[in-house]
């Protein structure tokens, strides 16, 4: 593929990525007097905040996705490609495509982070993050197969093991993780087996810092904290988890050491950016952070390189007080639409003040009727604050149709309990339970087995 922009005088914004940030600044570039290219591996924009609650059977991945030719249809000036970038070169503006190449006049690059083991890779088969459909899926059909291996178990230690289910890291994501999970094992799924009580399953949430939600204020945490452990959570801070092998989590807090057995282990500990940092790194010589984000302007534009800019979870934008934003979808959000003013403004030789980021507010759901809400001045917990998190998320959706399903889907859910998208996925193999030579029940995705009677 070559550069086949229809018209060839406008001016030329490569876009990749169709993330928060990505597709805001294709949006807002819409009515432009340019022509936007969109390039993204996905054909879907993904409303990443609520893909826990595909991960728990609540939703299913269409009702949180929304694909990028429709959002961006009526926009004549804007194309989509479905590819993957492998090189960026700023000096000749040129972008490079697993298959072809294009030129840009200005770049924005929003591709992201992915998840970080903390120099241990070797945990990511066993202990799965929460960042694509795919991974929402394998962690659905995780969590669901548990219970059906729990159910088919004789053995009493071996049953525990399999309703044992350890989230690591205790920000939002964990949070909502621990509590889906609670509230599926002792409300949801409380009648539907036969030969396990699904109410004796642990739920253990692991979390480094001194309490769960670092960012929020403490108050907020705390209760936070307590609305875990009336769900049931076992909730341990100031606890890190050493070691994962064997379907045993070895966690130390303090001067003691544990080791849980645990079939599920989920990982919410931990980002690190996508490659396109450490490629722009070597091709630019920008600064990257210790989780390789790059270190912007105060404009979002890499230093040196005014025509590329870097936003959402990739970029590094520090605050006055020292501290980058967060890596969130209000601050992906406000940085596309800044950056398609930016560009804008250029284009008749005007300029724009540096980015300041208007924080609107954070949210965290902790399950039914709980949530947290910091407002600055404004600090709220338990029902009203669940409230307002139900209808911000349902708002913030890219298309009507979505905001339309998930609110049914959500009211359904709420007066019966119940969550429709409880479905165990995958190929013929994916998913079997099968026992190794040591009686013990595995499930594996590459080899069919059958179980021993």
């Amino acid at each position: 593929m070559t550069n086949n922009v229809e018209n060839q005088s406008l001016h030329h914004v490569v876009i990749i990525g169709g993330g928060f940030g990505g597709l805001h600044a294709a949006l807002s570039l819409g009515k432009a007097n340019v022509q936007v290219t969109l390039i993204d591996k996905r054909n879907f924009h993904l409303f990443q905040p609520l893909l826990y609650q595909v991960a728990t059977g609540g939703l299913s991945p269409a009702d949180i996705s929304s694909p990028l030719r429709s959002i961006l249809n009526k926009q004549q000036n804007t194309k989509v490609i479905m590819g993957e970038v492998r090189d960026i070169d700023p000096h000749q503006q040129r972008v490079f495509l697993n298959k072809g190449e294009i030129n840009y006049d200005t770049l924005i690059v929003a591709t992201g982070v992915s998840h970080h083991y903390f120099g241990n890779e070797q945990w990511a088969p066993t202990a799965p993050g929460l960042k694509t459909v795919e991974d929402a899926l394998e962690m659905r059909r995780r969590i669901f197969m548990a219970f059906e291996a729990a159910e088919k178990e004789t053995d009493l230690e071996k049953r525990r093991a399999w309703l044992t289910f350890a989230i690591v890291g205790g920000g939002p994501t964990g949070v909502e993780l621990a509590g889906a999970i609670a509230e599926l094992a002792y409300s949801t799924l409380k009648k539907d087996f036969r030969n396990i009580d699904t109410a004796e399953a642990k739920v253990i949430l692991v979390e480094g810092m001194d309490r769960v939600l670092p960012p929020y204020p403490p108050e907020l945490s705390a209760k936070a904290e307590a609305s875990l452990v009336k769900l049931g959570v076992k909730v341990q801070t100031k606890a890190l988890v050493t070691n994962i092998e064997d379907n045993v989590v070895t966690i130390r807090q303090g001067e003691n050491t544990e080791q849980v057995a645990a079939r599920t282990v989920l990982w919410a500990a931990g980002v690190k950016a996508s490659v396109m940092g450490t490629i722009l790194a070597a091709h630019t010589g920008v600064e990257l952070d210790r989780v390789g984000r790059v270190m912007v302007q105060s404009n979002l534009s890499i230093k040196d390189y005014p025509q590329v800019f870097v936003i959402g979870d990739l970029a590094n934008f520090t605050k006055p007080d020292g501290k980058p934003l967060a890596g969130v979808a209000p601050v992906a959000t406000q940085e596309g639409k800044y950056v398609a003013d930016l560009i804008e403004r250029r284009l008749v030789g005007e300029s724009l003040a540096a980015f300041e980021y208007y924080d609107a507010g954070s949210l965290s759901v902790i399950g039914r009727h709980s949530a947290v809400a910091d407002f600055g001045k404004v600090k709220m917990s338990g029902f009203f604050a669940w409230l307002i998190w139900v209808f911000v998320h349902i708002y913030y959706l890219i298309e009507f149709d979505s905001k339309l399903v998930v609110f049914i889907q959500w009211t359904w859910s709420y007066f019966t309990r119940k969550r429709g998208a409880r479905l165990i996925t995958g190929d013929e193999s994916l998913g079997q339970i099968g026992v190794d030579d040591r009686g013990d029940y595995f499930v594996s995705p590459n080899v069919k087995v059958s179980i021993k009677a």
